[in-house]
């Protein structure tokens, strides 16, 4: 089969062998660009392999024959079901988990990809595929509603513009708010503005005392800005990595006793109704579609500074 592999470089290869498992066997049809695919090629995670996690499929094989060719999204992190964190609900932090197209996994940008049935979740008729690869980081945008109880009356300020931080924004929004979106973009943060999300450019910016601030930059700096805006006593919810190290000096988080609160993948089914209720709207957020015969073209667009969703036709 095709399939984009990293490997110190990115190649196309068109003799990749097709994964051969007694998981379910399922014909990806389009797969997302993610930022994390982008810093694996800059050496995060030691990853070799097939890149992609972000995807819509079609079930070809499985012993579940009620779900032969319906359409799927699946969840990232494949976890033992054995060991105390798995026992006690937390199977996305398996230390014995790998994580499709990010550890020991090969991932999505390819024909095919197996997956356990648990793992699976089959997309509604009004969810079009090209919609559908937006489960997995909207699911890791509503997260940060399971972590961190937002009111109406909260002060939430989140930084970063990219394809992330405008989906945060959508769900963070339905809390009902005083939100503030802020980044260095001003045709991404139109995208919001035009959904009635306050934004503010980054240059602009000068507000501080926030209680909750959500660092979407994907950059070390965030954090440092995050510190410098948020109250005594308030909380940061950190949402991105980066392949960079980050140097801080964390005597403010000490004297202004702020709650640092990492935050990684989230619950499918909210995203998924979500996205079939029509409560959040990601079509502004595709920027281009590329064929898989295009991936390294693909990879290069996506890493540009106006680019938001790359989509890869499979």
């Amino acid at each position: 089969m095709k399939a984009l592999v990293y490997n110190e470089h990115l190649v196309l290869r068109t003799d990749y062998p097709r994964p051969a498992s007694d998981e379910a066997l399922i014909r990806v049809t389009y797969a997302g660009i993610c930022n994390t695919d982008i810093e694996i090629t800059k050496g995060y995670m030691g990853f070799s392999g097939v890149l992609g996690h972000e995807f819509a499929g079609v079930v070809e094989e499985t012993d579940d024959k009620e779900l032969i060719n319906k359409r799927v999204v699946g969840e990232i992190n494949l976890n033992c079901g054995r060991c105390s964190y798995c026992l006690n609900g937390m199977q996305s932090h398996c230390p014995n988990r790998s994580v499709l197209g990010i550890l020991n996994r090969d991932g999505v940008f390819a024909g095919y990809v197996t997956l356990p049935l648990k793992n699976i979740h089959v997309i509604p008729d009004n969810v079009p595929d090209e919609e559908a690869v937006f489960v997995e980081p909207l699911a890791a945008a509503f997260e940060i509603t399971r972590q961190v109880k937002i009111r109406q009356s909260d002060n939430v300020c989140i930084l970063g513009d990219g394809k992330l931080g405008l989906l945060t924004a959508q769900v963070i929004s339905l809390s009902g708010c005083n939100l503030t979106v802020v980044g260095k973009h001003d045709n991404k943060l139109a995208i919001l503005g035009g959904m009635g999300i306050e934004t503010l450019i980054l240059s602009e910016f000068d507000k501080k005392g926030f209680d909750i601030v959500i660092d979407a930059t994907g950059s070390p700096s965030g954090l440092k800005t995050a510190l410098d805006i948020v109250r005594p006593g308030g909380m940061i919810v950190l949402k991105t990595t980066t392949a960079e190290a980050c140097s801080l000096n964390i005597n403010s988080i000490v004297v202004n006793e702020v709650t640092l609160v990492g935050s990684r993948c989230g619950p499918f089914d909210k995203a998924i109704w979500a996205l079939a209720s029509k409560k959040i709207n990601v079509l502004p957020l595709i920027s281009r579609v590329f064929s898989l015969d295009d991936g390294i073209e693909a990879f290069e667009y996506a890493s540009g500074r106006d680019a938001l969703k790359v989509i890869l036709k499979i």
